[in-house]
């Protein structure tokens, strides 16, 4: 059967909206604690979906950067600060991507290190998802509401976000497979139904509806202080972990999903491929972005297929940026939290259930290694660790 590089179908659309809970939690939050702009932001983001599955010709998952917005929104960074890790970040992967750095890095990273990092961010995924639906992350905390743009905050004693978490979770079991009725897309319409219905602030401002072209270079350049600042506190956390996650584990997975089909996705290509996107985002005021094996199990596990799901959802952000402007993040508000942790939960186990192919005892040791230093420090240290102690495992005298 001849492979068709782009399909435009319900389960490609489906697809394509499996990974909002991951990118759009933390772009919101950027624009409102940031300041970052909104009509740059997702329109980056729509420009490095369409062109990544113009080139690559595969579904190709589009990510914040998680280390850098995590702490970002945490201590309310200024959009100086993460504009120079967007341009440092992007010059680091073009050297690395562009020196063979990265291909160094690979043949000495064993695969149940690959394994432990998919393993680690999927059970970081469900952690999030969960956290969403009772209303504890970060974001939810710093609003000091469970579902922060929702006027009906209960139903009786229950948090309204664990309802429609724990229905929208039984209606994704119930539609997982099916195609003609996608899950993904029929999860992200109850929601938006769901929304309007529970009382969400729809504020679309519909009178300033018109053409809002991104602006270049939106803020100042960001000066010397901001660069030191930015290659301390976010650069060099993030980098091991986006050359773990974003690089050597979703080329992995793509290829095991894709197989010959992608040939494009390699890492060096990949490190480009996110250098330049980081450059541009730069330029018109978004966020620092990424690949990720993440996303591209929540797009994979939602029904993408080919690179259709790239131009549906990328055209769609990059139009919604371009007519509703400043106004898009209202759009957005009216899916409940707590339906994009249930995106967050079923991405995470499907990324997690990659190590299933390890039967070496050895292996499946630095996997839950890794998984244990994440949960308790980060995945850059639990990447770094788990290359160590994946050689030193090997070692004769060594048992498990």
């Amino acid at each position: 059967m001849m492979f068709k590089r782009y399909r435009f179908n319900r389960m490609e659309v489906a697809g394509s909206l499996g990974d909002l809970g991951t990118l759009l939690p933390i772009a919101i939050a950027m624009v409102l604690i940031n300041g970052l702009n909104p009509v740059g932001l997702f329109f980056s983001i729509g420009v490095f979906y369409i062109l990544t599955g113009l080139y690559f010709g595969i579904t190709v998952p589009v990510q914040p950067m998680k280390v850098i917005g995590a702490y970002a929104i945490a201590t309310v960074m200024s959009p100086s600060q993460i504009l120079a890790s967007s341009l440092l970040m992007g010059a680091s992967l073009l050297v690395v991507g562009l020196t063979g750095a990265i291909e160094l890095i690979r043949k000495y990273t064993p695969k149940s290190v690959i394994r432990g990092v998919q393993l680690s961010t999927g059970a970081l995924l469900i952690s999030s998802g969960v956290k969403f639906m009772i209303g504890t992350s970060s974001f939810q905390v710093l609003q000091k509401m469970a579902e922060p743009y929702l006027k009906i905050q209960s139903i009786g004693p229950i948090q309204v976000g664990i309802v429609i978490g724990l229905l929208g979770g039984f209606l994704t079991l119930l539609l997982l497979e099916n195609k003609r009725f996608p899950a993904g897309l029929i999860i992200i319409l109850a929601g938006l139904a769901a929304g309007i219905v529970l009382g969400a602030r729809i504020d679309f401002g519909f009178r300033d509806v018109g053409i809002s072209l991104p602006k270049i270079m939106p803020f100042p350049f960001p000066e010397k202080l901001d660069f030191t600042f930015a290659l301390f506190a976010l650069v060099l956390p993030q980098l091991p972990m986006t050359l773990g996650n974003a690089v050597l584990a979703y080329t992995d997975l793509s290829r095991e999903y894709f197989d010959q089909q992608a040939a494009k996705v390699t890492n060096r290509k990949v490190c480009v491929s996110m250098a330049l996107a980081n450059f541009f985002s730069f330029l018109i005021g978004g966020m620092p972005l990424c690949h990720g094996s993440g996303g591209l199990a929540a797009h994979y596990r939602f029904g993408a297929r080919t690179a259709g799901s790239n131009l549906v959802i990328g055209f769609a952000f990059a139009f919604l940026a371009l007519i509703l402007g400043n106004n898009i993040i209202g759009f957005f508000n009216l899916i409940p939290m707590a339906i994009l942790g249930v995106l967050l939960i079923f991405a995470g186990s499907q990324l997690a259930l990659t190590v299933i192919d390890l039967t070496d005892r050895k292996d499946l040791f630095v996997v839950v290694i890794i998984l244990g230093i994440t949960l308790a420090s980060n995945l850059a240290v639990g990447f770094i660790v788990g290359i160590a102690l994946g050689h030193l495992i090997k070692w004769d005298k060594l048992s498990v």
